[in-house]
């Protein structure tokens, strides 16, 4: 536990959690799911026992959120968690006010259960260890035989609540950051605010084959695969000398020794030059995304868009700006900084899950929310030989999703579709 939170009641918000509530709405509700799919329907009762269970294991997530002077701060929040059944579209604006000030929500629906998350209040790699104790304790709470104290793995809950950008970034460091605006995707958008989500459930034994293959790490070939998919849907049918910009948020977990439960990730951003550098075919766009990858996924490269970012929220005029003057400017150049990205793809990985408890579980799901620039937004994890890779849109045509399942099992590499049923079964021959 935080030794913070031991003393504190509040705490600052971290450097990438500042824009997020001063920037978030409706239209851009900065929030991410996280699913579990288990094996037998879900017992309403018994989960929100658990919720309170592991609320109490991690207190970093028992807060609510307080405007200040300068910035928004987190408190402690002493109210129940809200759990119900689900009934929204996915990754929609978490309104505080109707979920007792709470930054997260719980929700299930037959045999799965979901957490949104703010991303004010932590980023996907640390929103996974407080959805996995949820699991945990759920799956003993339901099965006392099975988990009896013999049984149950002691799980060590260590973890603070450190701005590990402020300990880690490099005020020397210069900034990398394209000044180039990205394609857009262009189609008309579901009515009545909308979210379409389409799961493709990829064999991850035959996907690593494929990549073994073509000398590239599944992150690496997924990522080409939906730049090929953009072209040959999108890009192609539009007159545009603009790149395919495909950002990927990368944790820094893996270059820097933290505990954090806050926010701690950077992003890559990779740049295709479909016209200029003749991206074509999908072996020129896999050799193009390897060797930026090569490139920008390096220590060096990475550490200067971490401190750039810092380097920004540390900035003396901006800190002094008062918080209403902060939202006004923000929002006002929130969707000129969106024109960057084409499209998001955030794979967090494997999902490790330990001993028994992997017997009730079938496979999990991440999803993140799209917006009226960025209007799709990919999103990977995997469980066993199961690699979930999902499109959230707001676009009604589903062309670039269908591009990417035909590429796949053309490949041989089988995949099974889900949906919530907003858009057409792109697993069908036209």
């Amino acid at each position: 536990m935080s030794k913070e939170e031991n003393k504190l009641s509040w705490r600052r918000l971290d450097n990438s959690a500042k824009i997020f509530p001063i920037s978030a709405g409706k239209k851009y509700s900065t929030v991410f799911r996280l699913s579990v799919v288990l094996k037998e329907v879900v017992n309403p009762k018994i989960l929100e026992q658990a919720v309170n269970v592991a609320l109490e294991k991690y207190k970093s997530f028992k807060v609510r959120m307080k405007p200040g002077f300068f910035w928004y701060y987190f408190e402690e929040n002493n109210k129940k968690p809200i759990i119900e059944k689900e009934k929204a579209y996915p990754c929609k604006y978490i309104e505080p006010k109707s979920n007792n000030n709470y930054l997260f929500k719980v929700t299930y629906f037959d045999k799965k259960i979901n957490i949104d998350i703010f991303h004010s209040l932590t980023d996907g790699g640390s929103g996974t260890i407080f959805f996995r104790e949820i699991i945990y304790t759920y799956l003993e709470l339901l099965h006392p035989e099975v988990f009896d104290e013999k049984e149950r793995q002691i799980r060590k809950i260590e973890y603070d609540t450190e701005d590990s950008y402020i300990k880690n970034y490099d005020k020397k460091a210069k900034g990398n950051a394209s000044t180039k605006k990205a394609y857009i995707l262009k189609g008309k958008k579901i009515s009545l605010g909308a979210v379409s989500a389409i799961h493709e459930i990829i064999d991850l034994k035959a996907l690593k084959e494929e990549c073994e293959k073509q000398n590239a790490t599944v992150t690496q070939y997924l990522s080409a695969v939906l730049i090929y998919a953009i072209y040959k849907q999108n890009y192609e049918k539009n007159i545009s000398n603009k790149p395919i910009k495909l950002c990927i948020p990368v944790n820094l977990k893996k270059y820097f020794q933290s505990k954090t439960m806050s926010n701690f990730f950077s992003y890559i951003t990779l740049e295709a030059e479909i016209k200029k550098d003749k991206l074509d075919t999908f072996e020129k766009i896999l050799e193009f995304v390897k060797s930026d990858f090569k490139q920008k996924l390096t220590e060096k490269e990475i550490i200067k868009t971490m401190s750039a970012n810092v380097k920004l929220g540390n900035n003396p005029f901006i800190k002094i700006v008062p918080l209403v003057i902060k939202k006004a400017l923000v929002r006002l150049s929130y969707i000129e900084i969106r024109k960057y990205t084409t499209i998001t793809f955030s794979n967090i990985g494997r999902i490790g899950i330990i001993g028994k408890y992997r017997n009730y579980i079938d496979y999990f799901l991440m999803l993140i929310a799209p917006e009226p620039v960025e209007k799709i937004k990919c999103s990977g994890c995997t469980f066993e030989n199961n690699m979930v890779f999902t499109f959230t849109s707001i676009l009604k045509d589903n062309s670039i999703e269908k591009e990417f399942y035909n590429f796949l099992t053309e490949k041989g590499i089988k995949i099974k579709i889900e949906s919530n049923g907003v858009l057409n079964d792109i697993s069908t021959k036209n």
